[in-house]
């Protein structure tokens, strides 16, 4: 198994993103992830950077871990054609360090371009389309294509890496799932979906998880903080999907206590809470788990301690 670093961009300053990124290497982690969100899900996340200029200057000044969207949504803010291209640079300026993770995204950032919100059922025909231009443009040559939500008229990337980009797909259902399987090279999921993972193993291709913790030496305050920062996962992916603003799930977590955030974001300094949540994905089937540390003024001492206590440990018990 490999362990890697979530980036979370709603939390956390730009700057400060790239320089968490830079020390989550040299702290030994094996790679890093970063959100990509035009909205926090919480007014008092507070931030939203453009992911892409992040992972521009992340490609400069790291050298060894891979980097990877967790996720990108191109069905509506981001075209596909356009998603393409700029993961077909991050490939290149990382020197084959990057790997695309998709979504079929949420109504939180995808309204903004003032198309209406499709059902579920339709998102997954747009994904399905999006990530076949994705595809076809990584092989370099000029793409045409003529779908039922997607035109791209002769279209062709300039700059490719050596080798294409890998496609993560994220699922969390079956009908997600299958699709994924169909048309990534590795899942991607924030929970640790059995019969998902499986198709994807039978097939050799790689499971990526990620889980949210709230590290620190006093349990009370770490679980405040990881229910200020993670409240808005409490009511699951098929309400999440659906909100429009931050103000929506401020109003729709507003019975969600501490205790609840503590089932299943790890708290505190205990390391055989984060072993025990790590299992969850092991036996689930995962290859790689993130860990995403609450708090932007928290990152220094996770890491710290990280590197220090939990990898050894968690490489010890899942290597």
């Amino acid at each position: 198994m490999e362990f890697g670093y979530s980036l979370l961009c709603e939390q956390t300053p730009p700057k400060q993103l790239i320089t968490d990124g830079i020390e989550a290497e040299e702290a030994g982690f094996d790679y890093v992830t970063i959100s990509d969100h035009y909205f926090p899900w919480l007014e008092e996340q507070g931030h939203s950077a453009y992911a892409w200029s992040v992972l521009g200057a992340l490609a400069h000044a790291t050298h060894r871990v891979p980097l990877m969207t967790l996720v990108t949504c191109p069905t509506m803010r981001y075209h596909p054609a356009v998603v393409a291209q700029k993961a077909a640079t991050m490939g290149v300026l990382s020197d084959g360090r990057f790997i695309l993770g998709i979504g079929a995204g949420e109504n939180l950032n995808e309204h903004v371009v003032g198309r209406d919100w499709p059902p579920v059922d339709v998102r997954h025909e747009m994904f399905e389309e999006a990530v076949e231009i994705i595809r076809a443009l990584f092989g370099g040559d000029y793409v045409n294509y003529r779908g039922r939500h997607y035109r791209v008229d002769s279209a062709k990337l300039y700059d490719v890496p050596a080798q294409p980009v890998p496609i993560g797909m994220a699922a969390f259902g079956p009908q997600a799932g299958r699709l994924a399987a169909r048309h990534a090279d590795l899942l991607v999921s924030d929970q640790p979906v059995g019969a998902v993972a499986d198709l994807f193993r039978r097939e050799g291709k790689p499971a990526y998880g990620q889980i949210p913790v709230a590290f620190g030496d006093d349990y009370e305050e770490c679980k405040r903080r990881a229910h200020r920062i993670w409240k808005f996962s409490v009511p699951a992916w098929k309400v999440m999907a659906e909100l429009p603003g931050p103000v929506n799930f401020e109003a729709a977590t507003k019975t969600v206590r501490p205790e609840d955030v503590a089932e299943s974001v790890p708290c505190g300094d205990g390391i055989d809470d984060y072993v025990q949540a790590v299992q969850q994905w092991a036996d689930a089937g995962f290859t790689h788990v993130s860990f995403c540390q609450s708090g932007p003024d928290r990152q220094k001492d996770f890491r710290t301690w990280a590197e220090a206590d939990l990898l050894p440990v968690l490489r010890e018990r899942f290597g």
